[in-house]
């Protein structure tokens, strides 16, 4: 059994009562809107003697740390900050609502988008960078703060560099800031890209091949418009699901990231999008960092300046103040870890999108036992590995199969709480310390097992008293999705190169 003492969320009964008048809401049809707070940033830390980022409000305790590092081990690092539904504990206890809405929406866009954009398309137009060999740092951290159930990367656009608070989505290739003007734009904390403000900005001309790489805005269905291929700007559209989506220019800049072998270098022509009109639940950030397959990702346009084909991270808890760090190239202490596992990435289909990383999911054990899941039921609609989704997701089936043999399992002296709001099976755990509960692995086709702790896939909500299975169905997709719950305290390596996933248990505020 798996102990379930000191899980990371708390939440407040005025929480809980929120979270059912929520529910309520969204069973009647209504929208969520994004909701915005305020929490410690961490971003890109620089050397002292780049002013204009001093002025932008670099933390200079978090430069020497990075500068001592760098002194040790040659890579590039970006800080990380995990966002969930809004500050304070109150806001706190929406996040499982607020996610699961959110995840909802994005799987019925992950399933559009992959069988719409095709791998082929995908990988034309990308254009590598001279390799430096070095390797690219900057800090992650929970959302929680600023309302969502995501990480959030402190990154430097720009010229002058300013700092912008992006989600980190490894489900999705673009890059994209709101920009001014700002047509129709969420709440972020701070203010919009200016694109007049930089002097390193320019356009993506329609006659680009990077333009190829991206859909035109509705309601252009056909070829878009391009009456002068070297001027005419090229215009975007990307969706998320529902009313998440941007819209604007697809343009160049320069971004500015940390190496750990020689201080900062500023990456020219990084292609991002310039969203005018933005929309959706992305609650106070300023967009989102694509690290998909894809060549228009951060990770695959950056790939020549960490010099390799791989990347790392790794979550803190959620509503932790704490930050780690995503880091692009290998890293040493991460490949020495004695408990490092790896699985292969799924071979790539005709159907599938570069952007998914793809896992080949064999079987799923509760309490050690494999449960009665038929292997095309786990295999029709593929198995991803995803940052940007919160709950972990299995086909209805599949679901149904895994909440039975927890209900099953599970002892008797925690009364099962019937009907409540969102996740199933719930638990009465009043007064209980330490929690055992039925433990949980996935075992993937090559024979390698990930196994869980039980913080990972249950939910304690105190001090009410309550614990739920994180883990939810896919009725419409059939997709397989392991979100970023289940990944807190793994470091999980994506190494590109030999085509495989790895993971190994960490405490990520330690990395």
């Amino acid at each position: 059994m798996a102990n379930l003492n000191h899980l990371p969320v708390c939440y407040s009964l005025l929480a809980l009562l929120l979270l059912l008048l929520a529910l309520s809401s969204v069973r009647a049809g209504s929208n969520s809107s994004a909701s915005a707070g305020t929490g410690p940033l961490y971003g890109i830390e620089f050397p002292p003697y780049n002013t204009a980022v001093a002025d932008a409000g670099c933390d200079g305790r978090l430069v020497a740390e990075e500068e001592e590092l760098a002194r040790r081990t040659p890579s590039l690092k970006l800080h990380m900050t995990h966002r969930s539904a809004s500050a304070g504990a109150t806001g706190s206890g929406l996040f499982v609502l607020d996610s699961a809405k959110k995840d909802a929406a994005r799987i019925d866009t992950m399933h559009g988008r992959r069988a719409a954009l095709p791998g082929a398309a995908q990988r034309k137009g990308s254009r590598p960078r001279r390799a430096l060999s070095e390797r690219v740092v900057a800090t992650v951290e929970s959302g929680v703060a600023v309302g969502s159930g995501e990480y959030l990367v402190d990154v430097y656009v720009g010229t002058p560099p300013r700092r912008f608070r992006m989600i980190m989505d490894t489900g999705s290739d673009l890059n994209w800031l709101q920009c001014a003007p700002c047509l129709d734009c969420f709440h972020q904390t701070g203010p919009v890209f200016d694109p007049a403000a930089s002097a390193s900005y320019r356009n993506v001309t329609c006659g680009d091949s990077r333009c190829g790489l991206v859909s035109p805005p509705p309601p252009l269905t056909g070829p878009r418009s391009c009456r002068r291929p070297r001027s005419d700007p090229c215009p975007y559209y990307y969706w998320y699901g529902d009313q998440s989506n941007t819209t604007g220019d697809l343009a160049l800049e320069a971004f500015t990231v940390n190496l750990t072998q020689s201080g900062t270098r500023r990456v020219d022509g990084v292609a991002f999008g310039c969203g005018h009109q933005n929309r959706g639940l992305f609650h106070g950030a300023a967009g989102l960092l694509g690290l998909g397959r894809g060549p228009l990702s951060f990770a695959s346009q950056l790939r020549g300046v960490y010099g390799g084909h791989a990347f790392s991270y790794c979550l803190v808890e959620h509503g932790s103040a704490a930050g780690s760090k995503i880091i692009f190239g290998h890293d040493d202490a991460l490949l020495a870890h004695p408990q490092l596992n790896y699985t292969a990435f799924a071979p790539a289909t005709a159907d599938a999108a570069d952007t998914f990383y793809y896992l080949q999911l064999k079987s799923v054990l509760v309490g050690g036992e494999a449960l009665n899941i038929p292997s095309d039921t786990l295999s029709a609609g593929g198995t991803i590995i995803d940052s940007g989704t919160t709950l972990s997701y299995f086909p209805e089936p599949a679901y149904q199969a895994i909440r039975q043999a927890f209900m099953d399992r599970m002892s008797p002296s925690y009364p099962l709480i019937p009907g409540f709001p969102v996740l199933s099976p719930c638990y009465n755990v009043s007064g209980a310390e330490k929690v055992e509960v039925p433990e949980l692995s996935l075992v993937f086709a090559d024979g390698a097992a990930w196994e869980f702790p039980a913080e990972n896939y249950f939910i304690r909500l105190e001090p009410e008293g309550v614990m739920c299975l994180a883990v939810l169905g896919t009725p419409r997709s059939g997709m397989s999705i392991i979100g970023n719950y289940q990944q807190q305290n793994f470091h999980v390596l994506y190494d590109l190169e030999r085509n495989r996933l790895g993971f190994a248990p960490r405490r990520c505020a330690d990395v």
